[in-house]
């Protein structure tokens, strides 16, 4: 499940601001998920990573903080090798875009942690990052995408650009 998320999640339109930048990829799975994804790539995707990751795959180069902090919006992405959910959770706190964030994973305690803990736009579980969109959010056309916390935040429809004015016509009202 997460080979198939990562690839559709970076290469169905690597350009665009819902593909992913960066996997975290636990430990323990390590050499069995980046020798799945080193056959299905087959070094289209650039990777740039911790000595971790380059133990597993081979990198373009080691990665540093400007890396990881990137949006490559190409056939190019950051990895770095976790020790578990707290320690993505810091890294993508620190290096996300707060657009949209993803988790595979058999642990429904790590989903919600999670979940709860990730600052992002859109935070998934078990789902590629490229439905973050607002056709597919059931918005109507997507106008735009905001990160903002006030007033819209994520995929934004008409309704999020909308601004009121309101005309009050009175009679000598007061407010008791």
């Amino acid at each position: 499940m997460a080979v198939n998320i990562v690839n559709n999640a970076k290469t169905q339109r690597p350009s665009v601001c819902n593909a992913i930048e960066s996997i975290l990829v636990h430990k323990s799975i390590a050499p069995e998920f980046f020798k799945k994804l080193d056959e299905l790539w087959q070094g289209r995707i650039a990777i740039v990573g911790d000595e971790k990751t380059a133990e597993n795959i081979k990198v373009d180069k080691i990665a540093d903080d400007e890396d990881y902090a990137a949006e490559f919006l190409e056939l190019k992405l950051s990895s770095k090798v976790v020790s578990g959910v707290d320690e993505a959770i810091e890294h993508i706190n620190k290096f996300g875009t707060g657009h949209s964030e993803c988790i595979v994973t058999n642990s429904e305690e790590n989903a919600e942690l999670f979940q709860r803990e990730i600052d992002a736009a859109a935070v998934y579980v078990n789902a590629s990052t490229r439905f973050t969109d607002g056709f597919e959010f059931g918005l109507g056309a997507e106008i735009g995408i905001s990160t903002q916390k006030l007033h819209a935040r994520g995929p934004m429809g008409l309704a999020a650009i909308i601004s009121y004015k309101y005309l009050i016509n009175g009679r000598g009202q007061i407010r008791g």
